[in-house]
């Protein structure tokens, strides 16, 4: 639903994804850590930014550290949603020298990825700080991150869409052919569902004319230029929400906000994401 603030993921979602993770990295177990480093040996180690961005994910990456050694200290020195700088450090802790180097890839993979995409989310979110539009996530993750990709984008500032299918109706062109126009698609899904949101795809202004006649509560202008969008928007007026989509960069994401569109969806934030460099290094090894 439009103006979901993301809470941090369920606890089940994130064990699963732990524990497939573990499965698929580790098995019966790290060959490399094992033969080098003791059972009883303990570390200490600390993350640091190697660029300057948003952090997001650190209770999951203290979450996979945690699953292989339940004692292991973990100690923030930054919070989701702050920004970071070059060199500086993000976290530290201690625990076990094997659990904190198997741990390793699985905790960076999910903290990296989470942090590349609040850092996109920030950029665009603070390229418009001066229009009241929002900027919104897609369903375009991967399958079964997208609660911890909503969450990122929220740490970022943005907005999250739709979780999925199942939460609101979005009536696209596919949908408009199958149903025989946009009118009578969203008299069907109104029919069967009274209760939930309807947003209509529309690549044109005949088409938005359709979908206020249709009573749609969204409408969406894909792909659209701005000169086209802004007269959608004068069109729709208060009669519904506008979401401006496609072809969205960070270099035209301010002209568009500048139509008065009330929200800009950006697939880019999850389905292209550039991971945010961290590195992990042991600062001690000692024995227990």
């Amino acid at each position: 639903m439009i103006d979901l603030k993301l809470k941090r993921p369920d606890v089940d979602v994130i064990d699963e994804l732990i524990s497939r993770a573990f499965e698929e990295d580790i098995r019966d177990g790290d060959i490399t850590t094992n033969a080098i480093i003791g059972e009883d040996q303990q570390a200490a180690a600390v993350w640091q930014a190697k660029e300057s961005g948003i952090i997001a994910g650190l209770d999951i990456a203290r979450a996979v550290f945690k699953a292989l050694d339940p004692e292991l200290e973990w100690h923030p020195r930054v919070e989701d949603g702050d920004r970071v700088e070059i060199g500086q450090d993000i976290v530290e802790m201690e625990g076990t020298c094997r659990a904190i180097l198997t741990a390793e890839r699985t905790a960076l993979n999910l903290a990296q990825r989470l942090s590349g995409i609040a850092t996109k989310t920030h950029q665009l979110v603070e390229a418009i700080a001066d229009y009241p539009t929002k900027i919104l996530d897609t369903r375009k993750t991967v399958p079964g991150l997208r609660q911890l990709d909503k969450y990122a984008v929220s740490a970022g500032g943005g907005t999250n869409h739709r979780m999925g299918l199942f939460d609101m109706a979005l009536i696209k062109d596919n949908h408009i052919v199958a149903a025989g126009g946009i009118v009578s698609a969203v008299e069907l899904v109104r029919a069967q569902h009274p209760e939930v949101q309807i947003e209509v795809e529309t690549t044109s202004l005949e088409e938005v004319r359709k979908a206020l006649e249709a009573g749609a509560d969204m409408i969406m202008l894909d792909n659209m230029n701005t000169q086209m969008m802004r007269e959608a928007v004068n069109l729709i007026g208060e009669k519904a929400k506008t979401e401006a989509s496609g072809n969205i960069t960070l270099k035209r994401i301010k002209e568009v906000a500048e139509t008065g569109v009330a929200y800009i969806s950006v697939g880019a934030l999850t389905h292209s994401v550039k991971a945010f460099d961290i590195s992990q290094r042991l600062s001690k090894i000692y024995q227990k």
